[in-house]
């Protein structure tokens, strides 16, 4: 018996009730998508009930599928959350609720954290600013590698980004760099994840590697992952997981360098583990598309994703269910780069999983845990009501 994840990275349907607060009131991550990318078809996303999704049936493309039709059930989560990042909306997930947003820095660090920062790496910082990790490599990149200085900088999310060029900085120096600032970024200042931001190449052709790592914020309490590992029964994440839950209630933990690797990485985890979690981070849709407001790549992805659902879903077993939800929306039509505050898909399939269940509106991702730990038999504080019952009776 096994419960698969597949958090589709910033995969937003449309504002949520709070989205006013964070000037978000007009994204909706993949029907803006679908209008700027009118050739974009999705359709084994679709007969999982993506399209029936309140707000969504221009994804089916003027031919709505009726749900007695549908082989998954579909609806939508509005975060309990404060905030629209990628720690809040994975930790929510996994049934965590963060009450208090992280602090975010708009005007970039201050003088006194950068000033310990630079004491403790003896490195000098250039930037400390709100940035385009691309932009800022070009703007500063050249100087970088002729200075040594490091390249820091945030964004409207919770973060301290540390960009250098791996012939400049190795990789382990710049990892331990990462290491000092989340030892010294503690409260007030305790930043969601403090981020390697690793490139290489020449001035005027920078290019950000995959050598990227995450350094966050612990979870405060334990979480659907703690359970799970805690009865005995594996829990794997591939991808971001390990780092985003600084590998609390992780018992194997596979990187991935892109979303096809991690589907590739995903098949194979099925393929070896037949009992617990295998939990998946795609980020490609929210570092390479969404916040380079790339709307034909982000488009070309999600087709490149729906194409290869049809093998996952092929190796479910009897007894399994599969999730496919997000963490956060950001929508690349919008001005800026930033995430957006939406709700998220949940689209859950399993062959005794009954289909075409609308679930509506429901507020709380940590509906995704509970769910989870009741399909385990795995006991856990969380907040929210499991589905299963209404998932599985007849």
């Amino acid at each position: 018996m096994r419960d698969i994840i597949i958090v589709l990275d910033s995969l937003g349907v449309g504002a949520d009730l709070y989205a006013r607060e964070y000037g978000d009131e007009n994204s909706n991550t993949i029907r803006n998508i679908k209008r700027a990318v009118p050739h974009m078809k999705l359709p084994n996303m679709n007969r999982l009930g993506l399209s029936n999704i309140e707000g969504l049936e221009i994804l089916a493309d003027g031919e709505k599928i009726p749900e007695n039709s549908l082989s998954g059930s579909f609806g939508r989560l509005m975060a309990k959350s404060k905030g629209k990042d990628t720690t809040t909306g994975h930790w929510e997930i996994a049934g965590l609720v963060t009450k208090n947003a992280f602090p975010t820095y708009p005007n970039g660090f201050p003088d006194s954290v950068i000033a310990e920062f630079e004491r403790k790496t003896n490195k000098k910082v250039i930037g400390n600013c709100t940035a385009s990790g691309t932009e800022i490599i070009k703007e500063l990149g050249e100087r970088h590698m002729q200075s040594g200085e490091l390249i820091v900088y945030t964004s409207a999310d919770s973060v301290f980004q540390i960009a250098a060029h791996e012939e400049i900085v190795p990789l382990p120096l710049l990892y331990e760099y990462c290491q000092i600032a989340r030892e010294i970024l503690v409260h007030p200042h305790g930043v969601a994840r403090v981020i390697a931001r690793p490139f290489i190449g020449e001035p005027g052709k920078f290019v950000r590697t995959a050598n990227r790592l995450d350094y966050s914020q612990p979870p405060p309490k334990l979480t659907m992952l703690d359970y799970i590992a805690r009865s005995g029964l594996p829990v794997c994440g591939i991808g971001k997981i390990h780092d985003i839950f600084v590998g609390a209630g992780i018992t194997d933990s596979v990187s991935a360098k892109n979303n096809m690797d991690g589907v590739d990485k995903l098949i194979q985890a099925m393929d070896s583990i037949y009992h617990g979690l295998i939990f998946i981070n795609l980020v490609d849709f929210d570092m390479l598309f969404g916040h380079r407001n790339d709307t034909e790549g982000y488009a070309n992805a999600l087709m490149e994703f729906d194409l290869r659902l049809p093998e996952i879903m092929g190796r479910l077993k009897d007894d399994d269910i599969l999730y496919i939800t997000a963490d956060h929306g950001c929508d690349p039509t919008t001005p800026g780069t930033d995430h957006s505050r939406e709700y998220v898909p949940l689209m859950i399939y399993g062959k005794k999983i009954r289909q075409g269940v609308n679930l509506g509106t429901r507020e709380g991702f940590g509906h995704i845990a509970a769910t989870v730990l009741e399909h385990l038999g795995v006991q856990g504080d969380v907040d929210e009501a499991s589905i299963l019952e209404e998932l599985t009776n007849n």
